[in-house]
C-alpha cells in the first residue's frame, strides 16, 4: 500500500470540533493505528487541543498572519498551516519529521483547498530561517521534545519573530516567558484526553528581554 493511501484508509473527513470552518482527515480513535505505524504516535492522524485553539485564534485574528510568511512547526495533521493559509498567509510552510504527516498535510491542504508548502524536515536546531511569524500547537508533550522545542523559541523571539503556542496544560510546558491571548474549551476527540473539554490557552512568547 502506498504511503498516501495508508493515511486515507484510516482517516475519514471530518469538521475539526473547535474549528469547524476546517476539514480534516482524522482517526476514530489512536491506538489501533498506532499499533499500525508501530512507532511514534500518529500525531497527523488526530486534532489536538492545543493546534485546535492555536488555529481558532488565528482565523479570528487573520491580521496576525495575513501576507506573512508563516512556519508551523511540527505541523502534525496541518491544521495550524491550513487556518493561517485560510487566514491570508503566504506562504506557509508545515514541517514535520514524520513522513505519514507530510502527506496527511498535503491532503487536508488539498482539502480545504489552500496553499500549503510542506517539508519532512527537523528545523529545531536552526532559527527560523525567513519565517515572519512561527505557529507551534501542542508541542511540550515529552519532555524530550520540550527541551528541544523550548530554545528553538527562544532563538526565534529573540530576532524579533513573533511565537504563538497553543498548550492545554501539558505538564513540561513552562508558562514562564510566555503571555496568554486566548483561552478556549477545546472538545475532546478519539480519546485523546482525560476529560470531555479541555481547558487550552494560546500564548506568545516573549522575548528575553522584556521578561521579569
Amino acid at each position: 500500500m502506498r504511503p498516501v493511501d495508508f493515511v486515507l484508509a484510516n482517516t475519514a473527513p471530518g469538521p475539526v470540533p473547535l474549528v469547524p470552518e476546517i476539514v480534516l482527515r482524522l482517526a476514530d480513535e489512536p491506538f489501533g493505528l498506532w499499533e499500525q505505524v508501530g512507532e511514534a504516535l500518529p500525531y497527523w492522524a488526530f486534532a489536538w487541543a492545543g493546534g485546535q485553539a492555536l488555529a481558532r485564534y488565528v482565523l479570528d485574528h487573520p491580521d496576525l498572519v495575513a501576507g506573512r510568511r508563516v512556519l508551523d512547526l511540527a505541523s502534525g495533521s496541518g491544521l495550524v498551516a491550513v487556518a493561517a493559509a485560510m487566514s491570508g498567509a503566504a506562504p506557509v510552510l508545515a514541517t514535520d519529521v514524520d513522513p505519514l504527516a507530510a502527506l496527511a498535510i498535503e491532503v487536508n491542504a488539498r482539502a480545504n483547498g489552500v496553499s500549503v508548502t510542506v517539508r519532512c524536515d527537523d528545523l529545531l536546531d536552526t532559527d527560523g530561517g525567513d519565517a515572519e511569524i512561527v505557529l507551534a500547537g501542542d508541542v511540550c508533550y515529552d519532555r524530550a521534545m520540550a527541551d528541544r522545542v523550548l530554545p528553538f523559541l527562544a532563538r526565534v523571539t529573540d530576532r524579533g519573530i513573533p511565537v504563538l503556542l497553543g498548550d492545554p496544560g501539558r505538564a513540561h510546558f513552562p508558562r514562564t516567558g510566555f503571555d496568554p491571548l486566548a483561552s478556549y474549551p477545546v472538545p475532546a476527540t478519539a480519546m485523546l484526553e482525560a476529560e470531555d473539554t479541555t481547558p487550552t490557552t494560546v500564548w506568545r512568547h516573549r522575548p528575553r528581554h522584556d521578561r521579569a
